[in-house]
């Protein structure tokens, strides 16, 4: 089974995914967060930073995703992407930010199929290069999902990878697993699954339901770094029939391996060092940090206390203090 990292805007960035990578590894794809071609010649400076393959490890394997609902936007951005050495490149169908989904991207993208049939005629026209997207099932109701499969199924993608959730959801409520078993029975396209894979028993009741390929991970990797490696112990332990026999281990796996301290702690480190160094302010810096918390403070003993003690750190220097206590006392 292949595992893939979500991309979360302004969080899985290349300083958070070549940290990660060195501390946790796991993932066998990395998708950046979106860039958006427009009208100018060139993806240049912030849009192109991220995926420039001197600022990304060796050891991530990135796809780079675009938002756009205009196929010479996309199609540009993606050649410029192709001339760096990619290979494969995601639309993003799924994002339902209130500031991208009324201008016809993202979610929004999928509320005209005939545009989107257009769009998709023009980009498997010209563009030699795999494509991949990642969608939703529609903007307001799930009943809208059977046309925009019927357009997926028109074109050759390298994969589907589907968020069951309509852009009104945003991330509440449960997954629509009744949109996903159509998805599942009609696809032409290799599907991949993505959504609310916290634990690796999420994980194990996608893969005994669905004969798919891959899964992707997003939240639940954040909040527990070693979840992709839990899924893969526990497969490779199944291959290998040892920990079935032993109703004693068993117990045991069914919670999720903490990770260590000292880990964590030098994961923070790396980024906050490598933050530091790009961040144009203190003011930033401690902004990107506060973000980095919130998902860091899901492996403290005490979520909310840790949240907090970070969100009242006003400098550097009473954030390394907060810091400093949290891994004292909560890690």
């Amino acid at each position: 089974m292949k595992l893939y990292f979500a991309p979360l805007d302004g969080v899985t960035g290349f300083i958070y995914r070549n940290a990660f990578a060195e501390f946790f590894g796991g993932p066998d794809k990395y998708f950046a967060p979106f860039i958006s071609p427009c009208h100018n010649p060139k993806l240049k400076g912030r849009e192109i930073k991220d995926l420039l393959p001197e600022n990304n490890s060796k050891k991530v394997n990135l796809v780079p995703q675009i938002m756009a609902n205009n196929a010479e936007y996309f199609i540009k951005g993606a050649r410029q992407i192709a001339n760096m050495g990619y290979k494969e490149v995601n639309l993003n169908a799924g994002c339902p930010s209130g500031t991208v989904v009324p201008k016809g991207r993202g979610a929004g993208f999928l509320k005209d199929t005939y545009l989107m049939e257009k769009f998709f005629d023009e980009v498997f026209c010209k563009l030699d290069m795999k494509i991949s997207v990642k969608t939703r099932i529609g903007v307001t109701d799930s009943s809208e999902f059977e046309e925009i499969m019927e357009v997926y199924n028109k074109y050759p993608f390298a994969e589907v990878i589907v968020h069951p959730r309509t852009r009104v959801q945003l991330y509440k409520g449960e997954p629509d697993m009744k949109a996903f078993d159509y998805a599942y029975q009609v696809s032409k396209n290799p599907l991949c699954y993505n959504g609310n894979i916290f634990m690796v028993e999420d994980y194990d009741n996608i893969v005994s339901r669905y004969n798919i390929d891959s899964v992707m991970l997003g939240r639940g990797l954040l909040r527990n770094p070693n979840l992709a490696n839990d899924i893969r112990l526990k497969e490779e332990e199944q291959v290998n029939n040892s920990f079935l026999k032993n109703s004693v281990h068993n117990r045991e796996y069914n919670h999720e391996r903490r990770v260590p301290k000292e880990v964590i702690r030098a994961f923070h480190d790396k980024l906050y060092a490598d933050f530091m160094v790009e961040m144009s302010s203190d003011k930033h810096l401690l902004n990107k940090m506060i973000e980095m918390w919130n998902y860091l403070s899901f492996m403290s003993i005490d979520q909310h206390k840790c949240a907090k003690m970070i969100r009242k750190a006003q400098n550097v220097s009473k954030y390394e203090k907060a810091v400093n206590e949290i891994f004292d006392n909560f890690m």
